[in-house]
């Protein structure tokens, strides 16, 4: 009896930012016919965020300058990992990535890119980064279909993005995956934590709450899904002065001397 047919998902593509293994179904085409996600990108314009990615390598160089060797930076929800591979790359000799995802299949990936693109000083944690320590039920799209796999809410909303596929968060159709707070890792330090998780990003800063009092790093967050009012007040209860930048919240502690080399209108 024939095999059926075997669909190719993901795929090697020598994009602008490295060779990346890239899930070719990684689209959803929006509203007016534009087409959206990391994939979509990486495939169609051979990069994704360039200029952003190039911004957090700028302000890693920083952090080196004003803290010395042995930069850290942790990237949550890091999906493939462009941003992790681009930082990775830059701080070659001096500094290391710790890439966080919770989709096991994106997570293969994650690991597939730091391995062919030889970023020894980056490693992979197959997680949901979070408030504590646990395990979470996650739903599981179809990878063989298209979707914006990185809009993928890990717990539903009142407004859950239709991400190009209908998910199913009944709970007979989750899996679990482990849930961890950032100050459990045991990192020796954190000069940037970038935080893009669908709408969790307040449950990764409660997790990282010490972390954040001990180094005052760079934090960089997603805001679109979350209440920015209430990301505002939590950046402010640690001290940081913090400023909407597009779909993300930049914010710089006074305290670090990186603020001096950095000028943001509030």
């Amino acid at each position: 009896m024939p095999h059926p047919p075997r669909s190719l998902a993901f795929i090697l593509a020598p994009t602008d930012q490295g060779t990346l293994i890239v899930n070719r179904f990684d689209y959803r085409i929006d509203e007016v016919g534009e087409g959206i996600g990391i994939g979509f990108n990486l495939l169609n314009a051979g990069s994704y965020e360039a200029t952003e990615a190039n911004i957090v390598c700028n302000l890693l160089a920083l952090r080196r300058r004003c803290h010395g060797d042995g930069v850290v930076a942790v990237d949550c929800g890091a999906n493939i990992g462009v941003f992790t591979v681009e930082w990775a790359k830059s701080m070659t000799g001096w500094g290391e990535v710790v890439a966080i995802e919770a989709q096991e299949r994106i997570f293969y990936a994650l690991a597939g890119n730091i391995a062919i693109n030889n970023c020894l000083n980056a490693r992979a944690i197959h997680a949901a980064a979070g408030a504590s320590n646990g395990t979470m039920n996650i739903p599981q799209p179809n990878y063989l279909m298209p979707a914006t796999f990185g809009s993928l809410e890990l717990r539903a909303s009142e407004k859950t993005e239709f991400i190009g596929q209908d998910i199913s968060y009944a709970e007979e159709h989750l899996r679990p995956v482990a849930m961890i707070a950032i100050d459990t890792i045991g990192l020796r330090r954190i000069d940037l934590l970038k935080i893009d998780v669908e709408g969790m990003e307040a449950d990764v800063l409660e997790g990282a709450k010490a972390s954040i009092a001990r180094d005052h790093p760079l934090l960089v967050i997603e805001h679109i899904k979350s209440n920015v009012r209430v990301l505002h007040d939590i950046l402010a209860e640690h001290g940081y002065n913090s400023y909407v930048v597009g779909m993300n919240i930049m914010a710089i502690h006074p305290d670090d001397p990186v603020a001096q080399f950095v000028r943001m209108a509030p």
